[in-house]
């Protein structure tokens, strides 16, 4: 953990973030008192930053005896409805009541003054979050194949919640899911791109065309991956959290699990900037038709078209990527190393989903 501010992400206070020509992501006079009315007594505050941050920004907070992760927005200005933190702690205190693992939220901030964006706070968990490396605890057989096999579970647990009646279902409309995510994406590449990549709007047609019809509605994470995943210390492997329901809403179920399987690398596999859990490389991980099989034994569900759904899946991450890499050329992401991998990383994605399509 980290005491002092660096004078750049972090600060001590509002007057020292006024001479800076970006603004800070974490104000440390400002948040000790938000914790502090917020009851959790006084101290000084240390923070380590933690997860990928390409969009919302997570600290990990000491704060008077209590361990703590906060969570905001990246750096404004960026669209009015997206990063929407109040949102994203309302999906969780939803699902947390449906009996889905998720942080518990502990506090909430609107209140722009203190960071200049809204953010909540979150009790920090024990656990590991699986990337590159196996924990000790599940480096065997039976480990390696229970870390994919528990992610799986979690997620067909996700998709059983009930959304036709009651709040949740008040997350989204998930009539005309498919289309309008081709739509919004396709739209967004005109917007965020310098460059023409055929294959943009090669695959957005196919994809338009060629539109499932979608089976039932279930809450949709957006972005579910073995690296979103806080999984319980010790064996066996139990996932104590999905982390990051930023994109969370109601819509296709499958749009999920393509994009889990989509992500899931296995020997052999082309590397993308999609794979941000190079661990399922190793041996001993089970193969993604197992995952699929193992998924459909829990929520029975035609899964015959879900090529379909992993070419969505590596597409939206190329809209989404290549807008990260028009940010960092403009200068937005200083001293970013991953924005400059766009380049080939980009025309990768592309590959990858045109290799879908059938």
């Amino acid at each position: 953990m980290i005491a002092q501010p660096d004078g750049v992400e972090v600060v001590a206070s509002w007057e020292e973030a006024e001479r800076l020509d970006r603004a800070p992501l974490l104000v440390v006079e400002t948040v000790q008192a938000f914790l502090e009315s917020a009851g959790f007594g006084r101290g000084e505050l240390a923070w380590e930053r933690i997860g990928e941050g390409h969009s919302n920004v997570t600290y990990a907070i000491a704060y008077a005896g209590h361990d703590l992760v906060l969570r905001r927005g990246p750096r404004p200005p960026h669209p009015p409805s997206t990063h929407d933190m109040r949102r994203e702690a309302r999906v969780q205190r939803l699902l947390s009541a449906a009996g889905i693992p998720v942080p518990i939220i502990v506090a909430e901030c609107d209140d722009e003054s203190v960071l200049g964006v809204p953010f909540y706070v979150m009790e920090r968990l024990k656990g590991d979050v699986v990337t590159d490396a196996v924990p000790a605890a599940l480096d065997g057989a039976e480990g390696r194949r229970g870390i994919a096999f528990a992610a799986v579970d979690a997620l067909a647990a996700l998709h059983a919640v009930p959304v036709d009646g009651g709040e949740i279902a008040t997350l989204g409309h998930p009539g005309g899911y498919l289309e309008r995510q081709v739509n919004r994406f396709a739209a967004l590449w005109e917007v965020n791109s310098r460059r023409t990549l055929p294959e943009v709007a090669e695959l957005a047609g196919w994809l338009s065309a060629s539109l499932p019809r979608s089976q039932r509605a279930a809450v949709v994470h957006g972005d579910f991956r073995i690296g979103n995943l806080m999984y319980a210390p010790g064996a066996p492997a139990r996932v104590a959290a999905i982390l990051d329901w930023e994109m969370a809403t109601l819509g296709d179920p499958l749009a999920d699990l393509g994009y889990f399987t989509a992500t899931y690398a296995r020997p052999g596999s082309p590397a993308t900037p999609l794979e941000l859990t190079s661990v399922t490389r190793q041996e001993g991980f089970p193969e993604a038709a197992e995952l699929v099989g193992r998924y459909v034994s829990r929520n029975p569900i035609d899964v015959t078209q879900l090529p379909w759904y992993e070419t969505l899946a590596l597409w939206k991450a190329a809209v989404f990527c290549e807008a990260l890499y028009t940010r960092w050329l403009d200068g937005q992401r200083p001293g970013d190393t991953f924005g400059p991998t766009l380049e080939e990383g980009v025309p990768r994605l592309l590959q990858a989903a045109s290799e879908r399509v059938p």
